[in-house]
């Protein structure tokens, strides 16, 4: 369970169970599949806040975001396209390369596959103070060879925190479809091992500042996940929730982070509004 102090740090998170809003709809790009999309989610305005508000999920590493701990991969082939990638960095792009040249990746202690923890945070991390800037190289490489990141970064890396389970459904009449839920890789999503984050970002309203939707700024992301096609249907019914509602904080069961984030940026403004006018005068 967490602890007091954890709860007192996360005391502007949302917690889980607030109502969702679904759609669900057949895969165009796999008709074996039914696509369960969680629209509060996608048409939150969630984004990543690394080197920008991002407190790290553990408080003696504010830096390191959500990297300190490494990212397992997700199967071999997800380590050999993660190691192709790596041998691409040069030391202009990679705090860690002449480290890295021995190696990438390691073995945890429950036998899982991961990239190796170099001086307390994932080898890939460029710290602050990098000439080529703070942050992931092999999202840094991405950037440089105009690539999406979903080609360079570790799987894992990549979807956070979008988060996609599988699921097998069997109908009434003994047919049977693979369910596809894609929604918010919440704290709970990490099991136990997430009451010992000291902040997260997914329900956190400071996260929530995105320019976009979540929908249109992972686009590369949920392309990956879905295909072209399931993405373009994807993308479909989002835009039509945000036309027939403009404002979140009048949507049928907006993210509570996002309605959050804009209340407060509202109450700001007020606050700088009335300041600049000085004092009322009677």
């Amino acid at each position: 369970m967490p602890t007091k102090n954890a709860k007192a740090r996360r005391a502007a998170e949302i917690p889980a169970g607030f109502p969702r809003a679904w759609v669900e709809f057949v895969n165009p790009s796999d008709l074996s599949e039914v696509i369960k999309a969680d629209l509060t989610w996608l048409t939150s305005s969630w984004t990543c806040i690394f080197g920008q508000g991002c407190q790290g999920i553990y408080k003696e590493r504010p830096d390191d975001g959500c990297c300190t701990l490494g990212a397992h991969y997700a199967d071999a082939a997800d380590e050999q396209r993660v190691e192709r990638w790596a041998a691409e960095l040069t030391p202009d792009d990679w705090q860690f390369h002449k480290r890295g040249q021995k190696r990438v990746s390691e073995t945890d202690d429950e036998g899982e596959r991961k990239t190796r923890v170099v001086d307390g945070a994932c080898i890939f991390l460029n710290r602050p103070g990098f000439p080529a800037g703070a942050g992931c190289a092999l999202h840094t490489l991405a950037l440089r060879l105009d690539k999406p990141i979903t080609e360079t970064k570790p799987d894992v890396c990549w979807q956070l925190p979008i988060r996609r389970l599988f699921r097998e459904v069997e109908r009434n009449d003994g047919t049977t479809y693979t369910e596809v839920t894609i929604t918010e890789y919440e704290r709970h999503g990490w099991g136990a091992g997430g009451h010992d984050f000291d902040w997260y970002c997914s329900s956190n309203p400071e996260a929530h500042i995105g320019v976009q939707p979540l929908y249109l700024s992972c686009a590369d992301e949920l392309t990956a996940l879905l295909g072209k096609k399931g993405y373009a249907q994807l993308a479909r019914y989002c835009d039509e929730r945000v036309a027939s509602t403009p404002d979140p904080v009048d949507q049928m069961a907006a993210h509570p982070a996002t309605t959050a984030a804009l209340i407060a940026d509202a109450d700001s403004l007020r606050r700088s509004a009335r300041s600049a006018a000085g004092p009322v005068r009677s």
